[in-house]
């Protein structure tokens, strides 16, 4: 189903690329033309937006139901005894993301941001989620840690956050995974 819709969305947005070039020689020579033509032009824009967005909700819906779906954020509060370099998640220990970060990606999280780490599904049910963050530690020393969750998986989806904190009491980052209440 997915190819049969893609597909659609491609021969429609060839289409329309053709159907928006015929016209342009024509209608620059009258400036009233123009305008009108220029205003459908942005009407079919905003119509293409909307579709794409709806395309892609509808997607998302199809490969990712409520029932099954798992979803995980990565947030931290570091600054002083961690420099994240990556991270990789196990679900029941099979390796589902592998994330390497870059500066601008730290720095994104230091300022506050959350990054969509994964969206999956997984079965009803208990599974082990693992989380392997390496990094420089305190003193600029190669640092990995982990941090494991159990989860119960049932109808609603599953919203997973992978913290990193800095401990001052312990002088160490802390590393957990929370689970959100939907």
């Amino acid at each position: 189903m997915k190819n049969t819709l893609a597909g659609k969305v491609l021969i429609y947005f060839f289409g329309l690329g053709s159907l928006l070039q015929w016209p342009m020689a024509a209608l620059a020579e009258n400036d009233s033309e123009s305008a009108s033509y220029n205003q459908s032009v942005e009407t079919l824009k905003r119509d293409v937006l909307e579709l794409n967005r709806d395309l892609l909700i509808l997607e998302e819906e199809l490969l990712y139901p409520s029932s099954t779906q798992l979803v995980m954020f990565l947030s931290m509060d570091v600054g002083t005894f961690f420099e994240l370099d990556a991270v990789k998640v196990k679900v029941d220990g099979k390796l589902v993301i592998a994330h390497l970060y870059t500066e601008r990606n730290i720095d994104a999280l230091f300022r506050g941001g959350v990054q969509k780490l994964y969206v999956g599904n997984i079965s009803s049910g208990e599974h082990e989620i693992s989380a392997f963050f390496t990094g420089k530690g305190p003193a600029g020393r190669d640092y990995k840690r982990a941090a494991k969750l159990s989860i119960e998986k049932g109808a609603d989806p599953t919203i997973l956050e992978l913290k990193i904190v800095d401990s001052s009491a312990k002088e160490q980052p802390d590393f957990e995974i929370k689970e959100w209440q939907p």
